[in-house]
């Protein structure tokens, strides 16, 4: 009697994309350093094979605004594939990070000639905008104490198949940065979140998943 063939796994979007971008050269950027700057020729679509990058909006007087926290497998300055010439906000590593640049013509060749990648993709940034809305929101209605709770659950990927409970060292300067507020603030809420065991500090960052706690209550 024949063996039945074992069912393929289905790929993650992580590995789909990043099989979709293959062995083409990497960027490599070190904590802090920018992508691109506001007002750059937006001619490429960057994916993210490592780390975080913060996407922000700086006004004429100088205010910095956060408008996406962007993690590992995902894409961002596709604003080119919809006709935009320069780059509306300034991409900056949060961590050190690993793109993949893709060619705008590239790209769009891709989402014309592979369905599979197009549904991917749209499902995606789809994903995405709903959580840029989420972030509005978390900015407009909630405490800088959720604010911080919240970027952290992020950061770790929190309910996601890559979740990832330690993170990489971040200064309490570069936090203050995502949530909007002070770092003597930042450094208020993490030492109460030590406290109350929503994270450990050993070299590393640990966020337990009783931070949910704090983002869900009223």
């Amino acid at each position: 009697m024949a063996k039945k063939k074992a069912s393929k796994r289905p790929l993650s979007d992580d590995e789909f994309f990043d099989a979709a971008v293959g062995s083409r050269a990497v960027r490599e950027y070190d904590i802090h350093a920018t992508i691109f700057a506001q007002g750059d020729v937006a001619d490429t679509v960057l994916y993210i094979r490592k780390g975080t990058v913060k996407l922000a909006v700086v006004s004429e007087s100088g205010k910095e605004a956060v408008i996406a926290l962007l993690d590992r497998g995902d894409f961002f300055g596709e604003g080119c594939l919809a006709g935009q010439r320069k780059r509306m906000a300034t991409a900056n590593a949060v961590t050190a990070v690993t793109v993949v640049p893709v060619q705008k013509t590239e790209m769009a060749s891709w989402l014309h000639d592979n369905r599979a990648f197009s549904d991917r993709f749209l499902t995606h940034m789809l994903n995405r905008n709903i959580r840029i809305e989420e972030d509005l929101i978390d900015q407009l209605f909630n405490s800088s104490e959720k604010r911080l709770a919240r970027a952290l659950l992020l950061l770790a990927r929190y309910g996601s198949e890559q979740a990832e409970h330690v993170l990489p060292k971040l200064s309490q300067e570069v936090l203050a940065e995502m949530v909007g507020t002070t770092r003597s603030r930042v450094n208020f809420f993490m030492n109460k979140f030590r406290k109350l065991g929503f994270i450990e500090y050993n070299g590393e960052l640990k966020i337990n998943s009783s931070l949910l706690s704090l983002v869900l209550h009223e």
